[in-house]
């Protein structure tokens, strides 16, 4: 029972001193994994000169792990293999044997009986490190890899003392005092320098995700705003006025780019005739470059087809669609409001396909009238049918035309704006000028939304018949 108490008490005692060497021995191998070099041995493919520094500095590790070692039985408990094993598994077999056969010199100047045993397996180790190195695809192998190498190679180093080490007797009494100390010492070494490789690693890892992460932001930057230079060249710098109308629109977008947009027609190129103006205003489903896109075509088509049937709104949209709906191969469809206004007759012939019914505010009345749907979004079926439908605009009246952002415009509490606030604002601002009930309506629609982040594009035109 003495004996074994005593025999506790050393295997504790050689163990927390080896712990301390194995401190200084991760401290200088921590401060390696920080030089500039270290990069090429993550890589896997380390330069000539750095494999001479890896060897020279594990080699001088191993050097320190045999001198602050401790003497026992003519043998010296050490942590001697940790500097090779790391040399190996960080540079290969080549890196490996140097470091060991630097070690291992040093251990062959001490003498003693366990010499050539205890430096057979300094070389060793550093080469079966090496060749853990190229099975693992010229990689550090990992902390549990590692550690099972650390414990497997001082079990071995054991063996080898067992082996060669006359007289037999007394390597079996050194092996039964330093073999547990010398193995739990090098293993938990090889457990921290590796948790730090690891580290090291992820850090390497998550900071390329990063930088992969800035360029794919700089890259979709760039690309939104050429697209919102783009869209914002879709949407007319002026509005083209025509005898007897004041007309104002304004769109804000929800991201750089969106769905909404506003057209007036024609531009000065392709006339409709003395006194008549297109009119038109839409909101594709979805957000982003997407909708941008899909905006861009249906704006081109519309206009095309508005100038083809230059009296006859519902066949522009029936031919516009057709086509918009053979181009949508994503699903997208756009809601649309187009008239014509015709200043000699004073009236406006529209179609509306699918899209938050205009109101109409009569003068005459001082009343309120919503223009209906009489056709279903383009994009969705190709055959759909359209019909016409017209409105007197005597003088006073105003024709609001809007998207669903501002009527679904939403409050922190989730609460809409809602189409009857509209309606107050109208007519409380009627006797204003195009611009200014717009500028109206986009202050009450902030008031309400208050700090939360618009969720959806804006956009308003008004006609007032002068």
């Amino acid at each position: 029972m003495y004996k074994s108490l005593i025999m506790e008490s050393t295997i504790l005692s050689y163990l927390l001193v080896l712990i301390q060497l194995i401190s200084v021995i991760v401290v200088v191998a921590y401060l390696l994994t920080r030089s500039r070099i270290f990069e090429e041995v993550l890589e896997g493919h380390p330069a000539v000169k750095t494999q001479v520094i890896l060897i020279l500095v594990f080699g001088a590790l191993s050097i320190y792990g045999t001198i602050s070692g401790i003497e026992f039985m003519g043998a010296i408990v050490n942590v001697r293999d940790l500097g090779p094993m790391l040399a190996g598994l960080l540079g290969g077999p080549l890196v490996g044997v140097g470091a060991g056969l630097i070690g291992a010199a040093y251990r062959l100047s001490l003498g003693g009986f366990t010499e050539y045993a205890c430096s057979l397996a300094t070389v060793l180790a550093g080469l079966f490190g090496g060749l853990i190195w190229l099975a693992c695809g010229r990689r550090f192998a990992g902390i549990t890899i590692a550690v099972l190498f650390a414990i497997i190679m001082e079990g071995f180093h054991m063996l080898l003392v067992l082996a060669l080490c006359q007289p037999f007797d007394l390597a079996v009494t050194v092996v039964s005092a330093v073999a547990l100390p010398i193995i739990l010492a090098n293993a938990a070494g090889m457990f921290v320098f590796a948790f730090i490789i690891e580290n090291l690693q992820n850090e390497r890892k998550m900071q390329a995700e990063r930088d992969t992460l800035l360029r794919e932001m700089e890259r979709k930057n760039t690309e939104l705003a050429i697209a919102a230079e783009i869209q914002r060249s879709f949407l007319p710098d002026t509005i083209t006025q025509i005898e007897g109308y004041d007309i104002a629109a304004r769109s804000v977008m929800a991201k750089e780019v969106g769905g909404d947009f506003f057209d007036v027609i024609p531009l000065e190129v392709v006339p409709l005739g003395t006194g008549k103006l297109g009119i038109m205003i839409a909101d594709v489903s979805g957000k982003g470059i997407p909708a941008a896109l899909f905006m861009a075509l249906s704006r081109i088509v519309v206009r095309v087809n508005a100038t083809w049937y230059a009296s006859k709104p519902a066949a522009a949209i029936r031919d516009a669609n057709t086509i918009i709906s053979h181009d949508s191969k994503s699903g997208m469809f756009v809601t649309l409001f187009y008239g014509l206004m015709d200043s000699t007759s004073r009236t406006f012939t529209y179609v509306n396909a699918g899209h938050n019914p205009p109101i109409h505010y009569s003068a005459a009345k001082g009343t309120l009238s919503e223009l209906e749907a009489n056709g279903i979004a383009m994009g969705v079926l190709d055959n759909a049918q359209y019909t016409q439908d017209t409105v007197q605009l005597s003088q006073g009246d105003l024709l609001i035309l809007y998207t669903d952002g501002v009527t679904e415009a939403e409050n922190a509490h989730l609460e809409m704006f809602g189409l009857d606030p509209l309606k107050r604002i109208i007519l409380a601002s009627h006797t204003l000028s195009s611009k200014d009930i717009i500028d109206e309506i986009l202050h009450a629609v902030r008031a309400f939304t208050g700090d939360q982040p618009q969720s959806d594009d804006i956009t308003l035109m008004v006609i007032r018949s002068l």
